[in-house]
């Protein structure tokens, strides 16, 4: 459970056309297709069932309520997999420090529900943290600073989630 903590509310932004005849994507879109549009960004990912540690995470920094709200809000959700890659003692110095969970946690939300045929010509997005993160095509995906895409577009009453495959830490 000390992992959920990393990084917990990372969900969201898209990827690129070129993205949409990605077969990873496709495969990855569809087993959370279900879970799509079922009510808000939080409902929506614990009915996904691949986002425990994030959601926890979020709790743990008391955005829960936030990621509940109106918003619209686009989130770059990271899988329990992906918090697993995380280094040894990341997840307990952030459990020391819920300040600091909580600004990693706001740099994986951008204002606004952003689709992933948005996404075409942007280099970067201020998060709700109020840094920017890259974003950036290569081997035919799209990549937010160092973690993949690998789903798009999962709406939900509130906004969208980005499926990413790695933690994303704000530098400095």
């Amino acid at each position: 459970m000390k992992r959920f903590v990393v990084l917990g509310l990372v969900l969201a932004l898209g990827s690129v056309p070129a993205l949409a005849g990605d077969c990873a994507s496709k495969a990855g879109k569809a087993s959370y297709a279900a879970n799509s549009g079922q009510g808000d960004i939080v409902a929506t990912a614990a009915a996904a069932g691949s986002f425990s540690t994030l959601l926890a995470a979020a709790k743990a920094a008391g955005l829960v309520e936030t990621l509940q709200s109106a918003g619209p809000f686009t989130v770059f959700a990271p899988t329990d997999e992906a918090f697993a890659k995380l280094p040894a003692g990341t997840v307990d110095n952030l459990l020391a420090n819920p300040d600091q969970l909580r600004q990693i946690l706001l740099y994986h939300v951008v204002p606004g529900k952003v689709m992933a045929a948005d996404v075409v010509g942007l280099s970067s997005a201020t998060t709700v943290q109020g840094t920017d993160i890259a974003i950036s095509t290569a081997d035919g995906g799209v990549m937010v600073n160092n973690a993949r895409v690998t789903a798009t577009d999962i709406e939900t009453s509130n906004g969208v989630i980005h499926v990413i495959d790695a933690v994303i830490l704000p530098r400095g």
